[in-house]
Parts: structure tokens; C-alpha cells; sequence
């Protein structure tokens, strides 16, 4: 047991290129980190990281070792987390990402359900509109879209991640009429910016098929890093915002807004929900991704989220 604690602070240290983190993330003391990493390596008899002041790096033996170590010590603790349940339940504490807005006004009011059928798990969600680490910073699952998939990561979709554009009905009685794509350049545009990038994309609207696309020609009159700060601000006659479904969707059915060329949308791709791919994957884990896909199937939030 002493040797898999060892293994395990190696893993999680060069996972990091810090003692100081690992021990953060393990619960420990950095000094603590570091005597069980120099243990495995006067038990194995070579150095696994060259040390300094400011950095922490694998030698080539520690990273052969990593290479050789790592996949196996995750299937030990999933399989540890797998039949480690209260009375045969899934339980244990579940850390999930999740966008701060999207998160509030879908995933939020599913936690009372969620925790009626599994009140041994203990829910640890962290709401931030950018991609995190999913394996690196110990995440359990993530939701939401246009995420980049890295190695060793899956995606189940939940609902298409598709963008409009919308503006009050004071706002398009007052300014000229828009019929096409091209009539966009003399409108004010309120546009987001990507919280990743910090800058404005570019995109292509997509009309009656996939085929009949057009470059998006609005001009940008005030740019947010919010699609629901976005719609509030369209509310109030202020410029065409282009926003993601989800966001729009409850201001669209209240009628405080209204589709701008309502044929035309673009496609952003999926949103899903992302977990560490593992053969034995924890019952925590299981339980919830099962439990997301089956609500966004009963609630119809893929038909909803739509701009089909």
C-alpha cells in the first residue's frame, strides 16, 4: 500500500510539475509528496525527476516509468471508486465543470433528482465558461460545446450547440428591414467574444441547407463574453446579438425576443457532456452522465436548443 501512495504522488507530480500542487490536490503536505516520491526512488534505484528551485521535470527514466504506470494506477482507483458504494450505490464526491449561465438554468434544477436517486454521492460543480483539464485538474465529467477533445477524453452528445440572431421587436421597427444575409451590415451587432480567446470569430451563416452558407456581416457595436448578458441586452433594443440557443431559447418563448432571419443559423458544433475514458468507469461517473442524457431526452432540450 505503501508503494501505490508512492506511485501515485510520482503520478500526480508529474502530472503537474509541482510537489506544491500535487500535495494541494492529493490532500497533503509538499513535504509529504516529496519523501514518498524520493521513497520510490530509492526503492526502484534511479531518479525520476530532476529537481530545482523553480521546476520539477522527468528524467527519461521517469518518463519511461509514467508511460508504464499511469493507465494502470487509474484503473485501480476507478475500480476502488467502482465498488467502494453505500450499500451497492454510487457514492463519493463528484467534481463536474460546467458553464456558469447553462449550468444555473439546466443542470442546477436537476441536482434535487439527482441526489433523491444517489444521496451517497456528493456533488462538487464548478461553473467557469472555459475548458478546463479534464484528467489534469481531476474533473470527473464536464458539459458544454465547441470543446476541443484531447486524448484519452470522450464526448456523448447531449443537444447541437446552434447560434441566431435576435433583437427586440422595438429594436427591428425602428431600423430598416432585414430580408437576406447582406442587409446585416448596416445593423448593430452585439457579438461574443470566445472566453478561451478573447476574441470575436468569424462565422458563416448557414441558410436552407448546409450548402448555402454566407459570411456573418454585422457590424460590431459592443462585444460581451456572455450570450444570456447578450440577450438582456438585445431586450432592450440595443443591436442584433448573436447568441447560442440555450441562452435565447426562454427569451424567444416569453416573446421578449424574436429571430433575425430565422431561416438562416450557424452551427457550432455539439453540446456534450465529456468524461475520462476508462474500461471500468467509476459508478459516481456512470450515474451521472446516464442521469443528464436521460433528462435532456425527457425535457426535449435537444428539439429545444435546435434552430432547425
Amino acid at each position: 500500500m505503501e508503494t501505490f501512495s508512492s506511485i501515485e504522488c510520482f503520478v500526480r507530480s508529474a502530472e503537474v510539475g509541482s510537489f506544491a500542487e500535487a500535495a494541494r490536490r492529493l490532500s497533503l503536505t509538499p513535504a509529504a509528496v516529496g519523501k514518498s516520491v524520493a521513497k520510490l526512488e530509492a526503492r526502484l534505484g534511479v531518479r525520476l525527476f530532476q529537481r530545482s528551485t523553480r521546476s520539477l521535470t522527468l528524467t527519461e527514466a521517469g518518463q519511461l516509468f509514467l508511460g508504464q504506470v499511469s493507465a494502470s494506477l487509474t484503473t485501480i482507483q476507478n475500480a476502488v471508486a467502482h465498488l467502494a458504494n453505500a450499500e451497492g450505490q454510487p457514492a463519493g464526491t463528484l467534481k463536474v465543470s460546467m458553464g456558469t449561465v447553462f449550468g444555473r438554468l439546466y443542470i442546477v434544477p436537476l441536482l434535487g433528482e439527482f441526489l433523491r436517486r444517489y444521496p451517497a454521492i456528493n456533488p462538487d460543480w464548478h461553473f467557469d465558461n472555459r475548458q478546463v483539464d479534464l484528467i489534469g485538474q481531476g474533473f470527473d465529467a464536464a458539459i458544454g460545446g465547441g470543446f476541443e477533445l484531447p486524448q484519452g477524453v470522450v464526448a456523448r452528445k447531449l443537444a447541437p450547440a446552434h447560434r441566431v440572431l435576435v433583437a427586440s421587436t422595438d429594436y427591428l421597427k425602428r431600423h430598416e428591414a432585414i430580408t437576406e444575409p447582406d442587409d446585416l451590415h448596416h445593423h448593430d451587432g452585439i457579438l461574443i467574444r470566445s472566453p478561451q480567446t478573447g476574441r470575436v470569430r468569424s462565422w458563416q451563416l448557414i441558410g436552407s441547407s448546409p450548402q448555402h452558407c454566407r459570411p456573418l456581416m454585422l457590424k460590431a457595436r459592443m462585444t460581451m463574453s456572455d450570450s444570456d448578458a447578450a440577450c438582456a441586452t438585445a431586450a432592450q433594443g440595443l443591436g442584433i446579438a448573436l447568441v447560442s440557443m440555450p441562452f435565447a431559447v426562454n427569451y424567444l418563448e416569453a416573446g421578449t425576443l424574436q429571430r433575425v432571419l430565422p431561416d438562416w443559423y450557424i452551427d457550432d458544433g455539439n453540446i456534450s457532456i465529456y468524461y475520462a475514458e476508462h474500461k471500468l468507469l467509476p459508478g459516481k461517473t456512470r450515474a451521472f452522465v446516464d442521469f443528464i442524457i436521460e433528462q435532456f431526452a425527457q425535457q426535449g432540450l435537444a428539439q429545444r436548443f435546435s434552430a432547425v
